[in-house]
């Protein structure tokens, strides 16, 4: 039976009490029973998590690295079990945090990724190599013709994709389905002055039966996209949804809800894993994430780790397109460009909206980025 395995950061004084705590994870994660009473046989030699490898911390932090692998078997055929050995009651305990993650073939044939990444979002915009562009309407309170006309005025400007702001979901003042279709129609318009291919994102983040209804509503309405918040609606909703046989858009991924899973650096996630890996076994085609510089603390480093894992080479899921915001600026992108090159889709929202012209804003946005 095949295995895979967690790098685990675990901060301890010495060997010794990193060995125990590493130990202790592997019973953790699997078994939940202390190690004397571990049956002999199949559990002990198959089912408990195995101590690989231990070595010292690399990034200055008081601990070491723990490498412990899983059989395939303590999974099965549930991508959300597979979470739970990844890091389920041990994501509990103080000062371990999730480094890195190895696929087993049988891992990645549960996971088989986006049905789209980042080349689907490149040819439904009709580009070639070159960075897609996303915006977003906003602020939630605004009624759906100002925020048609906002989505209208994106992509009159040459933006790829208009996307909901993620806090506008089915508010009194802006209705789902009323908006959806009134988006929808006036991205259609600039599209048919620009002869562009502007794509519509309404946000469907909803519980799950209606995330689903709503998802359904919006390809049948013309979207080119949708996107959800999985710490929101449940790491399950997106593979869930890139995998229903009536749903065929592509999936953009919101960070809302998410900031405790990365933001320390002893206890969560890594960037690198949360925002890049665990995304592409998801099966979103472009990850939303706070960019270096902005107004949320990513450093440039983080930032690059999750680029480069949304282009990692797993065997088999699609690679996607990393797509950093909040913040952003048009004095940013020589240095946005210097650190992602052309593999990324640039979210520019509030810098545009702060122009008196959004189109001609939208158009030096465009010619920025491509110049």
């Amino acid at each position: 039976m095949g295995r895979f395995h967690v790098d685990y950061y675990v901060r301890a004084v010495d060997e010794a009490e990193a060995r125990a705590r590493a130990l202790d994870i592997a019973l953790e994660q699997t078994v939940e029973i202390p190690r004397n009473v571990v049956p002999s046989g199949y559990v002990e030699d198959e089912i408990l998590g195995r101590l690989e490898a231990l070595v010292a911390d690399t990034q200055g932090r008081p601990g070491f690295i723990a490498t412990i692998s899983y059989s395939d078997d303590d999974v099965g055929d549930d991508f959300l079990q597979f979470l739970n050995i990844v890091f389920g009651n041990s994501s509990i305990k103080p000062a371990l945090k999730v480094e890195d993650i190895g696929l087993s073939p049988a891992m990645l044939s549960l996971c088989p990724g986006p049905r789209h990444g980042i080349e689907g979002l490149r040819a439904r915009a009709g580009i070639g190599r070159k960075p897609l562009l996303m915006s977003a309407i906003k602020p939630v309170g605004l009624p759906v013709s100002e925020l048609a006309r906002r989505a209208h005025d994106f992509a009159l400007g040459g933006m790829h994709y208009v996307k909901d702001d993620h806090g506008l979901v089915d508010q009194h003042t802006s209705p789902f389905a009323e908006r959806l279709a009134a988006c929808v129609n006036a991205v259609g318009e600039a599209n048919a002055k620009s002869g562009g291919k502007a794509s519509f994102v309404p946000n469907i983040t909803a519980s799950a039966s209606e995330m689903i209804e709503r998802a359904l509503m919006a390809e049948e309405a013309g979207a080119g996209a949708v996107m959800i918040a999985p710490a929101l609606t449940g790491y399950d909703a997106a593979r869930s949804l890139a995998a229903h046989p009536d749903f065929s858009l592509p999936i953009v991924s919101h960070p809302a809800f998410s900031g405790a899973n990365v933001v320390s650096p002893e206890c969560g996630f890594s960037h690198r894993v949360y925002f890049g890996l665990l995304q592409r076994l998801m099966g979103v085609d472009a990850v939303v994430y706070p960019n270096f510089g902005g107004r949320f603390g990513f450093t440039r480093d983080e930032c690059r780790s999750i680029a480069n894992a949304c282009a990692a080479d797993l065997g088999g899921p699609k690679t996607i397109v990393p797509a950093p915001g909040g913040g952003m600026t048009f004095a940013r992108i020589p240095e946005m460009r210097e650190a992602y090159g052309a593999d990324v889709m640039y979210l520019v929202g509030g810098a545009l909206l702060q122009e008196d012209d959004l189109v001609s804003a939208c158009r030096r946005l465009v010619e920025a980025v491509n110049g």
